[in-house]
């Protein structure tokens, strides 16, 4: 056997050929075929009678051919290991007119793509979005609480501060529309008359754009259109009412108080507050955290300096991915993938550099915090942890051993990030919620 690799370092690609005469397979061949012989049930012939010649009639070309694969499988895979070669996805057999009958001597090649080396950044800077939590954001989520825990009734008249339960779609548009809940106090002041005074089965025509004073926020919110949708829906909208919905504020008592954030949690209205702007500003801070993580991401896939084997990895892609993939969806997507492939590149080495690893105790750990989670018992006692180990390693073997696999990336991920943020240098930048919200829509 002769294994050669033409490489193109201009592409990053190479031609791996692994060449084959007879007496790299024959003896495992005339193996197989004795071992068939033992099985080989032929009319005339008592079981382990068969000629091997007429097994090997019979059943040679096949036997040759599964051998053959099963020694390609290996040369290929112990040259990658043994020369240390950098593969993106697996190689590509290249199509050859392999005569079995009558060739002794036989050439396979395939195509690789080859992964380059890069360099990590020695340091990032980036910013870290802190919210200050105003008093007009603290209203919102208290009149978010007054909806979700008041009483809420079907008035027949519909009159400001109520919502109006119905359909919405663009005037010129087919079918029924979406659902949505419009919120008559969110319209602007001089457009609310038009909402008030309707009932179910009334249907307003409205400019959406004045309606909500151009703020595709507000649009957004309540119609579940994007951000990028609210901004482009102009023009007039039709709205059929099908319901009138009025929530009636709750007491500001304990009652209350139990219900938002458990039995005792806080007793008076001042702790209430607290507990309530605390909450918010949690909130804030982990999406912020998240919002950092993403855009570490980004810098550094669009910042680092990564060649890749581009016509290779589109052809790999759809083979890979036969039948659920075209070329013409890689070419459409290609950005997306590109991308994926650049952060997986970055995050293996940082894997590697940093000597990161995952064990099984710890990924047992984060399924059970997720189980104790569910059940909101997240300081459950150590024995009865215990006890449900047994559930947690059932479900980690699920589906094949995936939702070991999910947790164990899910891990490795986190611990990438933890690793990359002590080399980013983080400037605090106030913002207020509303800021957030835009710069995070």
């Amino acid at each position: 056997m002769n294994i050669t690799l033409d490489k193109n370092d201009e592409q990053l690609t190479g031609l791996l050929t692994v060449h084959l005469t007879e007496a790299d397979y024959a003896p495992t061949v005339d193996k197989q075929i004795k071992e068939y012989t033992k099985r080989a049930q032929v009319k005339g012939f008592r079981p382990g009678m068969v000629p091997v010649g007429m097994v090997r009639k019979m059943y040679g070309k096949g036997i040759l051919a599964e051998e053959i694969n099963k020694m390609l499988g290996k040369a290929v895979d112990s040259y990658i290991k043994e020369n240390n070669i950098k593969l993106l996805g697996e190689p590509l057999p290249v199509a050859s007119n392999v005569d079995f009958d009558t060739d002794k001597d036989f050439d396979f090649q395939f195509e690789l793509g080859l992964l380059p080396d890069f360099n990590l950044p020695e340091s990032l800077t980036a910013e870290l979005h802190k919210v200050t939590i105003d008093d007009e954001t603290l209203a919102q989520t208290n009149e978010q609480i007054a909806r979700q825990y008041g009483e809420t009734t079907n008035p027949e008249v519909s009159e400001a501060g109520d919502y109006l339960f119905g359909k919405l779609k663009k005037a010129d548009e087919e079918g029924d529309g979406r659902t949505v809940l419009l919120p008559i106090n969110k319209v602007a002041a001089d457009q609310q008359e038009q909402f008030i005074g309707k009932k179910g089965g009334d249907v307003i025509t409205f400019d959406l754009q004045k309606a909500f004073n151009n703020d595709a926020a507000s649009i957004s919110n309540f119609s579940g259109l994007s951000k990028d949708e609210a901004t482009a829906a102009t023009g007039d909208y039709v709205f059929n009412v099908e319901k009138v919905n009025r929530t009636a504020a709750p007491e500001f008592n304990q009652e209350l108080f139990d219900k938002v954030f458990g039995p005792e949690a806080v007793s008076t209205p001042e702790e209430f507050d607290a507990k309530v702007r605390e909450t918010i500003q949690s909130n804030y801070d982990r999406e912020a955290e998240g919002s950092l993580n993403n855009r570490i991401v980004e810098q550094l896939v669009n910042g680092v300096d990564i060649k890749i084997p581009t016509e290779f990895f589109k052809k790999w892609l759809v083979r890979a991915n036969e039948g659920k993939l075209t070329p013409e969806k890689v070419e459409e997507h290609y950005t997306d993938y590109e991308k994926e492939l650049k952060w997986s590149m970055i995050r293996n080495k940082v894997v590697e550099e940093a000597g990161l690893k995952v064990s099984n105790d710890e990924i047992v750990n984060r399924t059970l915090d997720k189980i104790m989670g569910q059940f909101n018992m997240p300081n459950m006692p150590d024995e009865m942890r215990e006890s449900m180990r047994s559930y947690a390693d059932q479900y980690l073997k699920q589906e094949n051993g995936k939702n070991y696999v999910n947790e164990y990336e899910a891990i490795l991920a986190e611990k990438v990030l933890e690793n990359l943020r002590g080399k980013v240098v983080v400037t605090d930048k106030p913002v207020t919620a509303e800021e957030f919200r835009t710069l995070h829509s």
